[in-house]
């Protein structure tokens, strides 16, 4: 993780410590009982709490770990962890527990694009993140506020992967599809196959840029 990552998950442990972490949950009493909350079988776990196992407090008293795991392995889906969060209805929780979140999406957005190819943990490129926001019931464009102003080489490749990786004949039009096809994208990668055209990479920066302009 780099700084600014590390800064974020420690202030979901500081904010969220006044939950405890219990080592059984009640589970649904008729389908499976206790659970034991085991570090191992963390994704298993994730499918069911605050489903059919603990409630409000135990999803509290877990998502620091949870959303730590997902920044430094790939064991955990970022869609099924954020997907608890509307349940929960987390937009009205304290302040501070919903700006720690807050602070530890952005931090994963901009670590994200900082690099290429990049992977943080769980979050495999800009597209699973974006999908695992909406997940979570908010709304993409902040982050795609923050990619038009990353500038450089690893934020226009990360561009590009995302243009030449999208169903644009998909027939339900989304947000990111809306937002790519925007005349500032296709400037953007115009400007970078100038400047990156005889590197490796210059091809998919092409690419990308002919399938925003049709």
């Amino acid at each position: 993780m780099d700084g600014d990552l590390s800064v974020a998950v420690a202030g979901l442990q500081e904010v969220f410590a006044r939950y405890p972490r219990r080592a059984m949950l009640e589970g649904c009493p008729h389908c499976r009982g206790p659970v034991p909350v085991d570090d191992h079988h963390l994704f298993s776990l994730t499918i069911s709490l605050g489903n059919t196992v603990g409630n409000r407090d135990d999803l509290k008293s877990l998502l620091p770990l949870l959303l730590e795991r997902m920044v430094s392995s790939t064991e955990l889906d970022p869609a099924i962890v954020l997907g608890k969060l509307p349940r929960e209805q987390w937009r009205t929780w304290p302040e501070a527990e919903q700006g720690s979140i807050d602070g530890y999406l952005d931090a994963v957005w901009r670590s994200l694009l900082a690099t290429y190819p990049s992977q943080v943990g769980s979050f495999f490129d800009p597209a699973t993140f974006l999908d695992a926001v909406m997940a979570g019931g908010e709304s993409v464009e902040r982050f795609l506020d923050v990619w038009d102003v990353m500038l450089g080489s690893a934020a226009d490749r990360h561009l590009a992967a995302t243009v030449n990786g999208l169903d644009f004949a998909g027939r339900r039009p989304t947000a990111l599809a809306a937002w790519l096809r925007r005349e500032s994208v296709r400037d953007r990668l115009f400007r970078a196959f100038e400047r990156d055209h005889a590197m490796s990479w210059g091809d998919d920066l092409a690419r990308a840029y002919d399938l925003v302009r049709r």
